[in-house]
């Protein structure tokens, strides 16, 4: 394998791990990357998917007490421990269904510049006017979120399976649209991320293992070691932004890059 694709591999992982979390979408800026530099992707898309378990990974680190102490409560009777794994299930369910019925057109037709520029844009007027609501925050930790409002956040994360809408932006949205707080929809978008991510990655694998080959391998390893590291950077820094500011500047972002791509395309 070229030093050149090692360079792309470990660009495009890092891309991944500063986007994740984000409300920018990191599938979008994947394929946006991916175009400028050329980046030889597998015919599956397995490497874009593949080393968002980097970004995951991140997050079970910087959560695995909080993760700990959740299943040790589960097993043990702690009801807000059994009642939070619950609404993760929950809000999990419409991912998986919708997801197994509808990827093969997902990633054949809307994997495209285009889409991408699209949902960033309306993705950003969403954000805004979100913000400009200002709901009624009546849920203020993420463990105390009821199953009518984790069923909502999983029916919204459904609308990120277009690329350019960001599952990360489609959680934290639909949180504060149900009546959590900001802080609370973020931390509830981190742990849903967990089961949802993990499965597109391990439902990818087995549905494009012929498509893998040891350049593959190596491009996948390397992106996923640095998606790993700059999601440890990304996920603190976050929650505490959220805890002081709002979305907008995700907003601002999300449409003036749109905007960009449209002038380009066009």
């Amino acid at each position: 394998m070229e030093n050149i694709e090692i360079f792309k591999a470990l660009f495009l992982g890092f891309i991944e791990g500063l986007t994740e979390f984000l409300p920018i979408s990191s599938t979008g800026h994947l394929i946006l990357f991916g175009h400028i530099i050329d980046f030889q992707s597998d015919d599956g898309r397995v490497f874009e998917v593949v080393i968002q378990l980097g970004a995951i990974l991140a997050v079970c680190w910087l959560y695995r007490k909080k993760i700990f102490d959740l299943i040790k409560g589960f097993f043990s009777g702690d009801p807000e421990a059994r009642h939070f794994a619950i609404s993760v299930i929950i809000a999990f369910i419409p991912a998986v269904v919708i997801g197994v019925l509808a990827v093969d057109f997902i990633k054949q037709v809307l994997f495209s510049p285009l889409i991408v520029a699209i949902a960033l844009i309306i993705g950003g007027l969403i954000i805004f006017w979100v913000e400009s609501k200002q709901f009624e925050h009546k849920t203020t930790e993420a463990t105390a979120i009821t199953f009518k409002q984790a069923l909502i956040v999983g029916f919204v994360q459904c609308v990120a399976m277009i690329p350019g809408t960001s599952r990360s932006g489609a959680t934290i949205v639909g949180g504060m649209f149900a009546g959590l707080s900001r802080k609370a929809a973020t931390e509830f978008s981190f742990f849903l991320a967990m089961p949802t991510m993990l499965g597109a990655a391990t439902y990818d694998l087995i549905r494009n293992a012929d498509v893998l080959t040891q350049d593959n391998l190596l491009n996948i390893s390397l992106g996923f070691v640095t998606a790993f590291i700059a999601a440890l950077l990304v996920v603190q820094a976050l929650v505490r932004f959220v805890e002081k500011h709002t979305l907008r500047v995700f907003a601002w972002y999300r449409i003036i890059l749109g905007v960009i791509i449209m002038i380009v395309l066009f």
